[in-house]
């Protein structure tokens, strides 16, 4: 008999009692486990940090927590976090020789945890309003798939010859101890830059944007890379995740004691580009925001919209050194 697999969507079930990764009711709602892991907060001081959430709000990185039995987060959340948490300690070369799924479910955890807090949000500030709870369609698609496929941290889940996801990984001269984080809730999209190395997921588009950035990544392959162009590569793939227009759809195959995961064609039944148009604009005022640390502002970026500034790429095409750029790391 195949293992069977929950859906917290199916009836919106972001209850304390229940165990966010696979529906089990737990005894009490003091069962739960951090989003950021004590690891993670521990060794760049995220303690006393706030996250800033959808509704404007702050909260405490030590605050965000999602249910979980406690033989689920012994049985498979902790060696998952201790193996990236070695990974993490030793830097890039050890990151690299990671399986890219276990990074994968493990943003996608830290990712879906704050999601589900989000949920949990704007379930109460609705009821509040005596409103029933409203979320996109789209949306739902998007996160119940992605739910589907952490329960491979759990179950027997294979993903039939796809990944659900795209992994981009780089070398960078990092300052000591710093810690930049980003996500993208709406796509889907989460980026890390610590130690000596930036890593970069979409952790729903079947590979999508890797492939769309593959010219980029054959011509930095095996580079170090300068602070601002590691954020100059996120700021490009976020974008080209805001301009990626499908919602994949998976098949769920029980077979005897495993569950295959096929993936169907994205183009699917349209015709159109799997990417809107790029608009030199739009990318510019992305930019800006993953340039902050630097103070460089949009019309400087967008002096000319058709080539906005770049640390990677002189007008003419040519890779720009991480040695040259004159700029604080």
């Amino acid at each position: 008999m195949s293992p069977s697999i929950y859906n917290p969507f199916t009836r919106l079930n972001f209850s304390n009692r229940t165990c966010f990764l696979t529906g089990q009711a737990l005894t009490s709602e003091e069962e739960k486990v951090q989003v950021f892991p004590a690891w993670l907060m521990s060794r760049y001081h995220l303690e006393d940090k706030v996250i800033k959430l959808l509704d404007e709000n702050y909260v405490g990185y030590k605050d965000l927590k999602v249910p979980c039995a406690a033989s689920v987060n012994e049985q498979y959340l902790i060696p998952l976090e201790n193996t990236v948490a070695n990974a993490f300690d030793q830097g890039y070369e050890a990151v690299r020789e990671l399986d890219e799924t276990i990074l994968f479910q493990w943003a996608g955890k830290l990712l879906y945890g704050i999601i589900f807090n989000e949920m949990q949000a704007g379930i109460r500030q609705q009821h509040a309003q005596g409103e029933g709870f409203n979320i996109s369609q789209a949306l739902i698609h998007k996160f119940s798939h992605l739910h589907l496929m952490l329960q491979s941290i759990n179950l027997p889940l294979t993903f039939e010859d796809f990944k659900p996801f795209s992994l981009f990984l780089f070398k960078v001269n990092n300052p000591e101890n710093e810690f930049a984080y980003r996500d993208e809730i709406n796509t889907l999209t989460f980026s890390i830059r610590v130690q000596d190395f930036g890593l970069i997921i979409c952790l729903q588009d079947n590979g999508a944007n890797r492939r769309y950035h593959k010219e980029l990544l054959e011509q930095v392959s095996g580079d170090t890379l300068h602070p601002i162009q590691f954020e100059e590569i996120c700021a490009r793939v976020f974008y080209s995740a805001y301009l990626f227009n499908r919602l994949p759809e998976y098949d769920v195959l029980p077979v005897g004691d495993e569950i295959y995961i096929e993936s169907m064609p994205l183009r699917g039944m349209s015709s159109k580009p799997t990417f809107d148009d790029w608009m030199g604009k739009t990318y510019g005022q992305v930019l800006e925001n993953f340039w902050k640390k630097w103070g460089l502002l949009l019309f400087e970026i967008i002096k000319n919209p058709d080539h906005p500034m770049s640390f990677l790429f002189t007008r003419d095409g040519q890779k720009i050194s991480a040695a040259s750029i004159d700029l604080p790391l």
